[in-house]
C-alpha cells in the first residue's frame, strides 16, 4: 500500500527542527543516497521527509586555531578533494575516495554518510526478523549468515555493523559531530556519536528526537603526525568493508607520541582499539612491538559462526598500516 509522505524544503536549521519536530517517522534528507534507498524497499516509511539541501551548511571551513568545519552537506567529493584536508588529514581524503563511485560521492553528504544504515541483508529484506527494524522480531543474523557482521561490542539483540569508511576516519581523528534541535545546540565526539546495539538496536545513534547534524569538527592536525586509511573488501567494485583501519601517527625521537586507530567493519560503530593505542603510546614501534600491540586489542574479539576471518584480516590490515607509518621519518 502506498504510503502518502510529506515533503518539507526549510531555508534555516531552525525551520528544519520544527519542520522535524521530533516525531518518529519524520526523517531528514541529504543526498538520499541512502534513505532513498530504503524508502524503496519498503524499510523506512516516513510520514514527512525535511530537505535539508537548502540549509547554508555546505561549507568547508578552515578555523584560525588550525582546525576545519565541515558542514553537514558539504558533499564526499568536495570534502575529499578539498587542499587542506588532502594535505592535513589524508587518512580521512583516503576513506572518502575508497567509499563510492564518484557520483556517489557527488551527492552523498558528510550527515547523511554518517547516519547511513547497515546493509545487513536481515535489515533490508521485510520477510526476516530484525530487531533494529521491528523491535522484539529477533535478530535473523546472529545464527543466519553473519560473514560481514561484526566481532566486537555485538549483543544478542543485534550484530550488525556500520558501513562508513568517513565515520572511521573522524574517529580516528577525535572530530566531533555539532548537533542542534528546537531546544539548543550540543557536540559529541564522533566515536560516541554512533551507539553499540546493546538492547537498543533500533537506535543507532544518540541524537535526540528531532535534532539535525550542523557540521563536524576536525580538530587542529597534530604537527609531523602521519596517517593512513586502509579497507579489505570482497573485490575491488564492492562498495563496503569486510575490515577497514584508519591510523593516525607521530613520531617523537623514535618513540610514539600520538596514535589512534580506528577499525571498520568489526562492531556497530568505528572500533577505537584502545589497547592497541595504549601498548604503543611512548614505546618505540618495532615489528614486535606492533604486533602485541595489534594483538592486545583483538584479543577481545567475539567473532561469530561465519566471520571468524575478520580478526585475521584486521590483524594484517593493522599491523601493515602501523607498520608502513612508523617506518618513515615524521614530517616536519
Amino acid at each position: 500500500m502506498t504510503k502518502p509522505v510529506a515533503y518539507v524544503c526549510p531555508r534555516s536549521v531552525a525551520e528544519a527542527a520544527a519542520a522535524h519536530g521530533g516525531r518518529p517517522e519524520a526523517r531528514y534528507l541529504g543526498g538520499g543516497t541512502n534513505l532513498v534507498d530504503l524508502m524503496r524497499r519498503g524499510v523506512e516509511r516516513p510520514d514527512v521527509v525535511v530537505d535539508t539541501n537548502r540549509l547554508p551548511l555546505d561549507r568547508i571551513e578552515e578555523q584560525p586555531d588550525g582546525s576545519i568545519r565541515v558542514g553537514a552537506t558539504a558533499r564526499n567529493s568536495d570534502l575529499a578533494a578539498h587542499p587542506a584536508v588532502e594535505e592535513h588529514y589524508p587518512v580521512l581524503s583516503q576513506a572518502l575516495l575508497s567509499g563510492a563511485s564518484g557520483q556517489l560521492r557527488n551527492m552523498a553528504t558528510t550527515a547523511g554518510n554518517l547516519l547511513q544504515r547497515t546493509r545487513c541483508g536481515y535489515f533490508q529484506d521485510l520477510s526476516r526478523p530484525c530487531n533494529k527494524r521491528v523491535p522484539g522480531s529477533g535478530c535473523g543474523a546472529l545464527d543466519g549468515v553473519n560473514r560481514d557482521h561484526a566481532v566486537f561490542g555485538h549483543s544478542p539483540q543485534c550484530v550488525a555493523t556500520h558501513p562508513s569508511d568517513l565515520a572511521v576516519a573522524l574517529a580516528a581523528l577525535d572530530a566531533v559531530v555539532e548537533l542542534a534541535c528546537v531546544t539548543g545546540t550540543r557536540s559529541v565526539p564522533v566515536a560516541e556519536f554512533l551507539r553499540l546495539p546493546q538492547d537498543k538496536p533500533e537506535q543507532d545513534t544518540v541524537l535526540r528526537p528531532g535534532e539535525l547534524i550542523t557540521g563536524v569538527l576536525l580538530p587542529p592536525p597534530h604537527r609531523g603526525a602521519v596517517s593512513r586509511y586502509r579497507k579489505a573488501r570482497d573485490r575491488a567494485g564492492s562498495t563496503f568493508a569486510l575490515v577497514s583501519v584508519a591510523v593516525v601517527v607521530r613520531l617523537e625521537r623514535g618513540a610514539v607520541d600520538h596514535i589512534a586507530v580506528a577499525f571498520g567493519g568489526l562492531a556497530h560503530r568505528p572500533w577505537r582499539a584502545r589497547h592497541t593505542e595504549a601498548a604503543l603510546l611512548g614505546a618505540r614501534p618495532t615489528p614486535d612491538a606492533v604486533e602485541r600491540a595489534v594483538e592486545a586489542e583483538l584479543a577481545g574479539a567475539v567473532p561469530l559462526r561465519h566471520n571468524a576471518y575478520k580478526v585475521e584480516v584486521a590483524r594484517g590490515l593493522a599491523r601493515e598500516v602501523l607498520g608502513s607509518l612508523t617506518a618513515r621519518p615524521p614530517t616536519s
